[in-house]
């Protein structure tokens, strides 16, 4: 294998595949020929010569509250087996932040009630992407949906796992297609839990620790930068050098 067949192979792949997954399959060639030099059958690495593709940022195309309940609300009237089942996991998603695998992981023992918090564990075998534990806070859409789910399960034990099914997808897109919004996946609804904390004033490296991510904030400031932008700007509004008044303790421009 040399620098030209990594380059030529690299040239056609990419002309397929997206570059977030060239970029990937691209990390993991390298490692294996890193195994190979360890291993003495190899003193060099070509792969080292592909360069990196630019991954363009997903146009987030997110529903808004009005729109996120009414395809919860069509997803749960459908009259399937697993419809009721499907919309709390859409919920549950959204009011969490996790991921897909996370959530299906995710046990009644990991549910605080008195701390009002999930700790997300992953899955028992790989655990989370980061391979951490971390703890995130109920917000109160959550903790009425665990209590309504509690009370129609109150014997399961809690080693059970929460919600009923790992998936959701298609009845997310009839959903959307019902309420007249752009399709959304599983991982969207995270990007729209991140986006309503931040519109509602929390900041981005606390969202960030919530969404397990290790950086300290530098994803979500990259994907969220602009809702923190805007909320900057509304904040800008209430400064003024005008006179103020005290009334109830509180300054007010007069």
């Amino acid at each position: 294998m040399s620098k030209s067949d990594c380059l030529a192979w690299a040239a056609k792949y990419s002309t397929n595949a997206s570059p977030a997954c060239v970029n990937t399959c691209v990390a993991t060639l390298r490692m294996v020929i890193d195994v190979a030099i360890e291993a003495g059958s190899r003193y060099d690495n070509p792969a080292k010569f592909i360069k990196k593709l630019r991954v363009r940022q997903k146009d987030l195309q997110l529903p808004n509250r009005d729109q996120f309940l009414k395809m919860v609300e069509h997803i749960q009237r459908v009259n399937k087996r697993f419809s009721r089942h499907c919309a709390d996991l859409v919920r549950f998603l959204a009011f969490g932040g996790f991921r897909k695998s996370e959530a299906a992981s995710i046990t009644w023992a990991d549910c605080d009630f008195e701390k009002k918090e999930i700790t997300v564990r992953g899955d028992p075998e790989t655990g989370t992407k980061n391979w951490s534990i971390r703890r995130v806070p109920m917000i109160p859409d959550m903790i009425q949906l665990l209590e309504k789910l509690r009370n129609q399960r109150p014997d399961e034990p809690t080693t059970q796992r929460v919600m009923v099914v790992r998936e959701c997808q298609q009845a997310m897109n009839r959903g959307a297609v019902t309420v007249g919004m752009a399709r959304i996946t599983h991982h969207d609804l995270r990007h729209l839990f991140a986006t309503l904390c931040i519109e509602s004033g929390v900041d981005i490296p606390t969202v960030s620790r919530w969404l397990g991510h290790k950086d300290g904030g530098a994803l979500a400031m990259k994907v969220y930068g602009h809702l923190r932008d805007q909320h900057s700007v509304n904040m800008a509004q209430r400064v003024t050098f005008g006179k103020a008044t005290v009334e109830n303790n509180i300054l007010t421009p007069a």
